[in-house]
């Protein structure tokens, strides 16, 4: 009897202190990270009138494509330290029905990116709908290549060239 009772405290105190272990300090968590890394600099590559094809690309897949909602695509991304507090941060882009790009809501917004500021730089992102085919009033006007020069002869290899369209392949027959 007295060795029945000892062995259940000790097998109670044993499981007390595995229990215990779970949140013992110096236990080693990891970080756990979810859904799409979305930076500043990959917002800032967004222009109006993108494609879906090239935002894919430059944001990459998605994690949502809501069904009923098929002009927006969300990018979310979780991260909690071991131990830390659950960051989260959310994208969302807009498509018109010619699929372009109209619109951007969530955490980030077109502006200057962490490192232009850590550098100093500034970035002209912002980009209204009516500029679209218009050049900024402060780029200069390009002067041609003089001739007989590399840059000539390289614009006059550019403008011989021709496209070759991609060969698509022919649907599989399933039977």
């Amino acid at each position: 009897m007295q060795n029945t009772k000892l062995l259940l405290t000790s097998l109670t105190f044993v499981g007390l202190l595995a229990l215990a272990g779970c949140s013992f300090p110096g236990v080693y968590k990891i970080d756990i990270q979810q859904g799409n890394v979305v930076t500043q600099d990959m917002i800032d590559q967004l222009r109006p009138g993108m494609t879906r094809r090239q935002v894919r690309f430059i944001m990459g897949n998605p994690l949502i494509q809501d069904t009923f909602h098929t002009n927006r695509w969300d990018y979310l991304y979780s991260l909690q330290p071991g131990g830390g507090q659950r960051q989260q941060e959310r994208m969302s882009v807009f498509f018109n029905e010619n699929d372009q790009l109209v619109n951007l809501s969530g955490d980030f917004m077109p502006g200057v990116s962490r490192d232009q500021e850590i550098l100093g730089g500034s970035s002209n992102t912002t980009v209204s709908p009516g500029e679209q085919g218009q050049q900024p009033a402060t780029q200069p006007a390009e002067t041609p290549a003089k001739p007989g020069s590399v840059e000539e002869s390289i614009q006059r290899e550019i403008d011989t060239i021709e496209t070759t369209p991609v060969p698509t392949p022919a649907p599989l027959e399933t039977r």
